[in-house]
């Protein structure tokens, strides 16, 4: 059977009504204290009448690491009451929330952040500076700051998880060998490097059960050599897979290099690759703005799903139209963006 974009699909026990997700975007409209606020509340709840998936911006689960001055945050309790208002505003339009956990590591905003930590101390860039190596200690308490914010995730009525281990935060940090050198058990050999990540997961897991949905969002590509390709991420994932229920592949971010070009479904060719290794749901984003192209990618199955992001900054009925309309293009072209 031929899959489209309007099709059901699960993530984990959760039915999706298409397989349309709204991806995650960064808003800058947080308080100095990382609170969500009413913009945020319009922002999602707007956006999410036809899209089947929401996924809030990226939450900081540390004071110390936020990735910018005007982001919001979960590290404290205090955070729950206006992230809840966050998942009211978009259940109120029958659609299912995430919620983004992060931690910039190395790339954390110098002018909030107080101690600038990383897996070694290795600078992202002059205007970040060089981080500090975390100590087995500090791991341990990272990990926590993880658990906690899986909690209190699910006090703010978030319907699963998304970790953040794309675009050169803290995870992603861990897991490439351009930025890991460690020599202890979690640096090395790519199980080592994946440990952080494993331990994080085990953490949520341990808060929230199985049955709750936990997703990952990686960059598949550094865009570097030495850096991460998809098949070093599937040596790293799968072992990780029973306690997962979806991939999101984006690329890039780990350090300041830019793609050579950025057109039409440019990260597909990362999420196809990565596909085949798994049996859970993979989530394909990067200006994938069409529905015949978005139905294209489902039926050759090259993903699972489709995210949106920036469209839907400018039109926030962008989705209702892309899941109305079955555009007519030049299947020529369609077939060499695919290849």
């Amino acid at each position: 059977m031929t899959v489209t974009l309007t099709d059901s699909v699960k993530i984990g026990g959760l039915t999706l009504k298409n397989r349309l997700i709204m991806a995650p975007l960064q808003q800058y409209m947080g308080t100095p204290e990382g609170y969500a606020t009413n913009h945020h509340i319009e922002f999602y709840g707007r956006r999410a009448r036809h899209v089947a998936l929401v996924v809030v911006e990226s939450t900081a689960v540390s004071p110390n690491g936020r990735l910018f001055p005007s982001d919001i945050g979960i590290f404290t309790d205090r955070h729950v009451e206006p992230l809840r208002k966050i998942t009211d505003a978009v259940h109120a339009q029958h659609t299912p929330v995430f919620v983004q956990l992060s931690h910039g590591g190395r790339k954390s905003s110098p002018e909030v952040t107080k101690r600038l930590i990383a897996p070694s101390a290795i600078a992202f860039d002059d205007n970040y500076g060089t981080p500090e190596a975390l100590s087995l200690t500090d791991i341990e308490s990272v990990v926590m700051e993880y658990r906690l914010a899986a909690k209190r995730s699910v006090q703010a009525g978030f319907d699963g998880i998304e970790i953040h281990a794309a675009h050169g935060f803290l995870i992603h940090q861990f897991m490439s060998p351009l930025s890991n050198k460690r020599t202890d058990a979690y640096g090395g050999a790519p199980e080592n490097r994946a440990r952080f990540l494993k331990e994080v997961l085990q953490a949520i897991r341990e808060e929230v059960g199985r049955d709750y949905p936990v997703t990952v969002r990686i960059s598949a590509t550094d865009y570097a050599e030495g850096g991460l390709t998809p098949g070093d991420w599937a040596i790293m994932l799968k072992p990780l897979e029973s306690g997962l229920d979806a991939i999101h592949v984006s690329t890039g971010g780990l350090v300041p290099v830019q793609p050579a070009d950025v057109y039409t479904a440019y990260q597909l060719p990362h999420a196809a690759a990565i596909k085949p290794h798994f049996g859970i749901p993979v989530i394909a984003v990067g200006k994938i703005y069409t529905r015949s192209l978005a139905d294209r990618i489902l039926g050759d199955r090259l993903a699972d799903m489709i995210a949106i992001g920036r469209p839907l900054i400018e039109d926030p009925d962008y989705a209702e139209r892309l899941l109305m309309t079955r555009e007519r293009q030049d299947d020529g072209e369609r077939l060499t963006v695919l290849k």
